[in-house]
């Protein structure tokens, strides 16, 4: 399997000084997903995790949502100039659906490429996630998921005292998932914030504990409308980010009631949706 972190030798100029040292890089590898055997994507992503990475992209898919939904999940072996039987690489998949589960139809439309950088871009609509998504969320003043500003405030810092793998190179994103008290459930790190938030939705899909009804959700960065979607379809009804939202993703929340936090940066934050679940005065206008 492969390393999340690899050493590399470069050269260092400090003040006009030149010297060479060995660097800690973090690890970015290809990782294709089939489903039922037929390719479905491929994402660039840190080795770990990736079984839970492809249930988790399942998830936000709209093809899982219970675990008893997905029968297991495997590595396939590599090929050789073209012919079955090639190393095993671990950077190959396969899916396969428990018995009744429907497989979706994998066309060309369907068979995506995605970055570390922006996930699946384009692709997804509005209508789509609010036709497909198994755990709608609380839209209304009586939520039993209420969260106080001070809370928010400080899961930045408890987001990266976490982050073991950024600690030793820098160059990589983070998502947690919180209790509404600030408690620090699970933490992952990747290339790609996008696959972070796959890997912690789909090991609560491994675990039977979808939907996270009661979860909040961090993130590194900025709130795109893909991680919008993927918090939406894992039943999250709080994500916040320590960067800007995109104006998709808070049509998203806004339309799904999901609670949309930006900028959240000491103890300074914007709300741009869902203000119900946030245990402050005023804020529900």
């Amino acid at each position: 399997m492969g390393r999340v972190t690899e050493r590399r030798r470069v050269i260092r100029i400090r003040d006009g000084v030149v010297s060479t040292r060995p660097d800690t890089l973090v690890a970015e590898e290809p990782l294709e997903i089939r489903l039922g055997g037929k390719p479905l994507a491929i994402t660039m992503r840190t080795p770990g995790d990736d079984f839970a990475l492809a249930a988790g992209f399942l998830v936000s898919e709209g093809v899982l949502a219970r675990a008893d939904e997905l029968a297991h999940i495997v590595y396939c072996a590599g090929a050789t100039d073209g012919e079955a039987g090639g190393t095993n690489t671990y950077n190959v998949v396969d899916v396969r659906l428990a018995d009744g589960v429907p497989v979706p139809d994998i066309t060309l439309e369907r068979n995506v490429y995605t970055t570390s950088s922006c996930g699946l871009c384009g692709k997804a609509s509005l209508d789509a996630v609010r036709t497909r998504t198994r755990w709608p969320l609380d839209t209304g003043p009586d939520t039993p998921v209420r969260i106080e500003p001070a809370t928010l405030a400080a899961l930045p810092d408890r987001l990266r005292a976490a982050q073991r793998v950024f600690e030793r190179t820098g160059g990589l994103h983070a998502a947690a998932l919180f209790t509404a008290e600030g408690e620090l459930l699970d933490i992952r790190e990747d290339v790609g914030r996008h696959n972070a938030v796959d890997k912690i939705i789909g090991r609560a899909l491994q675990e039977g504990r979808l939907p996270l009804s009661s979860g909040v959700l961090m993130v590194s960065g900025r709130a795109s409308f893909e991680l919008a979607q993927k918090a939406v379809m894992a039943g999250i009804p709080v994500l916040a980010a320590v960067s800007a939202p995109s104006s998709l993703a808070v049509d998203l929340a806004t339309e799904t009631g999901l609670t949309l936090i930006g900028f959240l940066r000491g103890s300074s934050m914007n709300v741009y949706a869902g203000a119900h679940r946030l245990a402050v005065d005023g804020a529900a206008g």
